[in-house]
């Protein structure tokens, strides 16, 4: 579930509690089209904000009259605090524009999603909840390192006992869906699905246009595969997308299927180009909340399509506390289909959240990479009634900091602690991890490993397509070779597909008329 956004870049002079960075609001929500510019450095360290004048006119930084009360400034928040999120879709749809010869739009990219469509080899823990391991290299940038808290589930084990699935499949049929790589990439993938599952699984089929129907009613496998595929191949294109019809029959069909002890889970499969109904994300949250709430229904989006509502299936999935993805590609379809939609029913976690502590001794200043509609109130860390990620069996989750270490300062740097319920009892666990200033001696092009090294190209790609930049980063040309290098070593095809995405992206650039779709925001870490 979405949290109310804090500060993603935290320095040390930190300004009031409640002022954001980037115009926001303490208690508010900024949307996923705002991507404002962070405010520049301030000659102390601290950021300038966009708070208001005085009503009498004086400056904010003007001396108080004599006598005046002011609040003192706070001291330096060296936390940082948000909900696990392994999202993947917007590296997907980027991939996908690039492949169509078009630069992605920047407000559809979002770093932390890049980064996590890759599984480092984070060592799994042999319970349930999450192992803890955090990393770092210096980027080349004067003091500016990267950190990586990264975190990992046990594995699925596909012949052991897990709990069964309920799921909805909720499917767009409206006219967009006819275009190639739409509707027909969809039954292709729930074919998929229908033989991967379980017999004591259970599925139910929803298609929805300008009204929604519900093609199959929540059905144990068992002896009935021919009844989902039959169900499947009856899905035709038809006319407008009620994008609200399907979602509500979709959901009254999830509850009154509902298995106790069962992963209960909506499959949302759609562009997401709402036009018929109640079109806006707002109205369409509340419902999704209730169900969450009072049925424990989660949401899974699977988008598609050359245009694709990429706002708009996010925020649903997140009110679900659920996750999204995309897929363009036969080959994408049977990733998220054969080998993560049967894992994802072991649910490993709740609601868990991540906090990082940065030691004021060492670090001057840090920004978390991504992220920023993920982020949680640091008081809010260990109040499990407030919503965190959904985290099943298998998954990692990376992020990454870019760190300013004090000069000459050696010791800690940071410690990781991951908070999150049990799937079964609900009982609050945690586990932590450190990293000091010896482990960032290395020079990530250097000597850094190359799990560490295709985390960071994947942010500094995607930061880079968003029109920021962050310190020590190399030209998109330069991050294309690392990417061949480690696709050279490993053998890896997702990681040759990484650097033809970059190439793509720096020859689209190239050719762009000077000063033409310019969004480069200026640098505020340099």
């Amino acid at each position: 579930m979405k949290r109310p956004h804090r500060t993603t870049a935290v320095l040390a002079g930190a300004l009031a509690a409640g002022l954001l960075l980037g115009g926001c609001g303490a208690g508010g929500e900024r949307s996923a089209t705002d991507h404002r510019e962070a405010a520049p450095l301030v000659p102390d360290g601290s950021r300038a904000t966009g708070a208001p004048a005085p009503a009498d006119g004086r400056g904010a930084d003007e001396a108080a009259p004599e006598g005046e009360q002011r609040a003192p400034s706070p001291a330096p928040d060296y936390l940082s605090t948000f909900a696990l999120d392994v999202d993947t879709a917007s590296y997907g749809y980027a991939r996908r524009s690039l492949a169509d010869g078009r630069l992605p739009d920047p407000a559809t990219v979002r770093p932390e999603e890049f980064v996590n469509s890759f599984r480092p080899d984070y060592p799994r823990p042999a319970d349930d909840g999450f192992s803890v391991t955090v990393d770092g290299a210096r980027t080349g940038a004067e003091g500016w390192s990267l950190v990586r808290v990264g975190l990992a589930t046990r594995g699925a084990d596909r012949t052991g006992e897990r709990p069964p699935a309920a799921l909805t499949f909720v499917v767009d049929v409206s006219g967009s869906m006819g275009e190639p790589g739409r509707l027909d990439l969809v039954r292709h993938a729930l074919g998929l699905a229908a033989d991967g599952l379980r017999d004591d699984d259970s599925v139910a089929l929803v298609a929805f246009s300008d009204e929604a129907e519900t093609l199959l009613p929540m059905t144990r496998l068992g002896d009935a595969r021919h009844r989902v595929r039959e169900a499947v191949d009856s899905l035709a294109v038809r006319s407008s997308t009620n994008l609200e019809a399907g979602l509500r029959t979709g959901y009254d069909v999830a509850a009154e299927g509902h298995r106790e002890g069962a992963t209960n889970r909506v499959v949302l499969l759609s562009d997401a180009l709402a036009n018929t109904g109640e079109t806006a994300a707002d109205a369409l949250l509340g419902h999704i909340d209730a169900q969450r709430r009072e049925h424990g229904i989660t949401l899974f989006g699977v988008g598609v399509g050359s245009e694709y509502g990429d706002e708009l299936m996010e925020r649903l999935a997140d009110k679900g506390d659920g996750q999204t993805t995309y897929v363009s590609t036969r080959d994408q379809a049977r990733k998220v289909f054969v080998d993560q939609l049967p894992a994802q029913v072991e649910l490993r976690a709740r609601d868990a959240k991540a906090q990082v502590a940065f030691d004021k001794e060492t670090v001057e200043r840090f920004r978390l990479i991504g992220y920023e509609n993920r982020e949680v109130a640091d008081e809010d860390f260990r109040d499990d009634r407030v919503d965190g990620g959904e985290v099943g069996a298998g998954h990692t989750v990376t992020a990454l900091y870019v760190v300013k270490t004090r000069p000459g300062a050696s010791g800690p740097i940071a410690t990781a602690t991951v908070r999150w319920l049990d799937p079964d009892s609900r009982s609050p666990q945690e586990r932590s991890g450190t990293v000091a200033s010896g482990a960032l001696a290395a020079g990530l092009w250097e000597s850094g490993h190359d799990s560490l090294r295709l985390s960071a190209i994947s942010a500094y790609f995607a930061e880079e397509l968003r029109g920021g930049s962050l310190p020590g980063a190399p030209r998109l040309g330069e991050l294309a070779g690392y990417a061949d290098s480690i696709r050279a070593r490993s053998g890896s095809a997702v990681v040759g597909e990484l650097a033809e995405a970059v190439r793509q992206a720096d020859r689209l650039i190239g050719e762009r008329p000077s000063g033409e779709g310019e969004f480069r925001s200026s640098d505020p870490y340099a």
